[in-house]
């Protein structure tokens, strides 16, 4: 017979290392890409240290004159807290009882849970790489007969559960879950009561998520403002490169982007990543003076376009018209553990949720995301898609 206690030690033994593998590796190609470490970690933070620059204690000078002055390695100190990111997984006690005769069936109900549970967390953290770390998925743009219109619809998707912010305080659409989306009209619907326009103006974020997501590229790639607590302003080589309003894709403007890394920054580019649209004008481009485009395999079953070898991979999430031309060994994964079930002091994993007949469990991480050297990595926006 299965009880609570079986699918307990399943979900430690049978569940988490194959999870675990999929979340670290199948959620994103550039997630599969960058390495994961413990190292830097200390408490809940992350102390990095980051070189720049060259070493200075290099010269030239006569036969018997001065040897050149020592003037070591450039280094600054990057600081970041800890990211906290849970996966949650519910199962009601009436469909435990019903699979607990049946070992088939209770297995395929975890089965369908972990496979829930590892598209919601697939479609939310391939989301943050690309963010900002604020969490914001929308504007409120108006609202009319009880739906919301939003600015974009890219980040949002049936069964999020939101919160609605003016100026980082809650409204009246906190803990609402999505309805429907409208991605033509780019119009949202929630449960709960009618919405009205009080919320107009307002950011969405998932729930409780607002400023605790991981530093994605959309913080790494600007030009003024603090990252990993150091200013822009005296660290320009904390600026990546970056071209607005490309226009036309072409093969002379990327490499044009791939050579100033290389010759500025002795960065190498390894990885490119566009939205769908962009990928297709390159491909559109390519056609048309009957180029071949070579196709690759990548790490997690991922498939990618080529330029001169380097990969092109489009992701749902990355803006729109835009393509980031990266140097994956610069960024790191920083994380106090890999992904782990949190447990009660009973050491169990599954636990009664107060005062309803359901039970949860939830996959803990601690993490953030560091790119040690932002001056070697480069953004082409502005891109006309196809």
């Amino acid at each position: 017979m299965v009880t609570l206690s079986n699918a307990d030690s399943a979900l430690k033994s049978l569940y988490l290392g194959v999870v675990s593998e999929q979340l670290n590796t199948e959620v994103n190609p550039l997630l599969a890409k960058i390495k994961q470490t413990s190292a830097d970690v200390w408490g809940k933070e992350v102390r990095r240290l980051a070189q720049y620059g060259i070493n200075g204690g290099v010269g030239a000078g006569t036969e018997t004159g001065d040897l050149p002055a020592a003037a070591g390695n450039n280094y600054e100190q990057f600081v970041t807290t800890l990211k906290n990111l849970y996966g949650t997984i519910e199962i009601s006690d009436k469909a435990i009882r019903a699979s607990a005769s049946d070992a088939g069936a209770f297995v395929n109900l975890l089965n369908a849970e972990m496979d829930g549970l590892f598209k919601a967390a697939s479609y939310n953290f391939g989301r943050m790489l690309f963010g900002d770390g604020s969490g914001v998925l929308a504007t409120v743009t108006s609202v009319s007969n009880g739906k919301i219109y939003v600015d974009s619809v890219k980040n949002i998707v049936e069964g999020m559960v939101i919160d609605c912010l003016l100026n980082g305080e809650a409204t009246e659409v906190v803990g609402r879950r999505v309805l429907a989306v409208d991605r033509v009209n780019k119009t949202v619907t929630v449960t709960g009561t009618t919405v009205t326009s009080s919320i107009q103006g307002a950011k969405i974020t998932v729930q409780g998520s607002y400023n605790q997501e991981i530093t994605g590229l959309g913080a790494i790639f600007k030009s003024t403002g603090t990252i990993y607590g150091l200013d822009r302003a005296t660290h320009q080589w904390l600026v990546p490169y970056m071209q607005t309003q490309v226009g036309n894709i072409s093969e002379t403007v990327i490499q044009t982007a791939i050579d100033y890394l290389d010759e500025n920054a002795g960065s190498k580019v390894n990885f490119i990543v566009c939205s769908s649209g962009v990928k297709r004008a390159f491909q559109n481009y390519m056609n048309s003076y009957k180029r071949n485009v070579d196709v690759m395999d990548l790490k997690g079953g991922y498939k990618a376009i080529s330029y001169n070898g380097i990969p092109i991979i489009s992701d749902r999430f990355c803006p729109s018209g835009t393509m980031y031309l990266l140097n994956t060994d610069d960024f790191a994964l920083h994380q106090l553990c890999d992904w782990k079930w949190l447990e009660g002091e009973d050491g169990k994993v599954i636990k009664q949720v107060a005062g309803k007949p359901v039970y949860t469990a939830t996959l803990v991480k601690y993490a953030d995301l560091i790119c040690t050297r932002p001056c070697g990595q480069a953004m082409l926006s502005g891109i006309t898609e196809a």
